[in-house]
């Protein structure tokens, strides 16, 4: 067994998981998950700004030093959405490079393509012997969104812009949101999904599986928990009307309403709203193409890919 750790530095999140891999299973040792917004601001200004960026260059110092505390071999920082957006994206790397020194590593800040497959690999690490393939994952993030069909390995995908971050800056201004706001961001919505199917036959879809804070977070709501529990979530499955119902509620709350529930992070107070309403819409327009009537949640992610091809 090889003790490995996985970063994963998103629009919204940075997260960690070191793990004792063989590299055909985890074990997890640590798994963590703070909110920096990195990519505040970066849809209209281009550039991570210097709050974002000491907000999670102080979290990666964290991580590296949990990393040499749980004495891990090999470590990845795999950096998404924001850093390729951003102008000053070499600013951040240099600041990571420098927490993360004596591991020898820069982050990657990998294409939308290598997302999307290190996403796939992560979400059908563990057993899907009664979900039927291809599987089509979903992974819904603070700036983008990856679609990935496949069922041992990828054989399509499409990264595209959208992302709870990203449309709640862009679109979804007032508190709840105003139908003309929703209105347009479906528009956006609506045409980032007609991209994907253009490179991804949704149609062929076997299953679909969704992935990150915003997927889960809904499911947490349907399934009626007080407070945030992986174990529940993961594995669990909704009807197309539960993801609809549960959307729905959490897009037309308040955030002071959707601060007081017990399962809700507070730095997705504010952007849940936007991820549901992609959620939403994706679950929709597949179920319409497949036929699929209930969709699956997986706390198994990215992370849990960059992990596994660290053995």
């Amino acid at each position: 067994m090889t003790r490995v750790a996985a970063v994963d530095c998103g629009t919204n999140s940075i997260r960690l998981l070191i793990a004792d891999t063989d590299g055909q299973c985890l074990t997890d040792v640590v798994r963590r998950m703070e909110i920096v917004r990195l990519g505040q601001g970066v849809d209209v200004t281009g550039r991570i700004a210097p709050e974002s960026m000491e907000r999670t260059l102080r979290v990666a110092g964290e991580y590296a030093e949990q990393c040499r505390a749980a004495n891990v071999e090999r470590v990845r920082f795999v950096a998404t959405s924001a850093s390729r957006d951003a102008d000053n994206s070499a600013d951040f790397i240099r600041g990571i490079s420098a927490a993360f020194g004596d591991f020898g590593i820069e982050p990657e800040v990998v294409t939308g393509g290598e997302e999307a497959r290190l996403s796939f690999r992560g979400a059908t690490s563990v057993a899907l012997a009664t979900t039927p393939a291809p599987y089509l994952v979903v992974d819904l993030g603070g700036g983008s969104t990856e679609f990935v069909l496949g069922t041992h390995d990828v054989t399509a995908a499409r990264s595209v812009n959208i992302g709870c971050v990203r449309f709640t800056e862009r679109h979804l201004h007032t508190d709840p949101p105003t139908s003309a706001e929703i209105a347009a961001a479906l528009v956006d919505i609506n045409a980032a999904i007609d991209d994907a199917a253009q490179f991804v036959p949704l149609e062929r879809a076997g299953a679909l599986i969704g992935l990150a804070g915003s997927v889960t977070t809904v499911t947490a709501h349907a399934l009626g928990l007080t407070a945030y529990d992986p174990e529940t979530i993961h594995g669990a499955a909704l009807t197309v009307q539960e993801v609809h119902r549960s959307c729905d509620a959490l897009l037309h709350a308040t955030r002071a309403e959707r601060a007081a529930l017990g399962y809700m992070h507070p730095g997705r107070v504010d952007v849940i709203g936007s991820g549901a309403l992609i959620w939403r819409t994706i679950v929709d327009r597949v179920s319409a193409l497949t036929g699929i009537d209930e969709v699956l949640a997986s706390e198994h992610d990215i992370l849990d890919g960059i992990a596994l091809g660290l053995a």
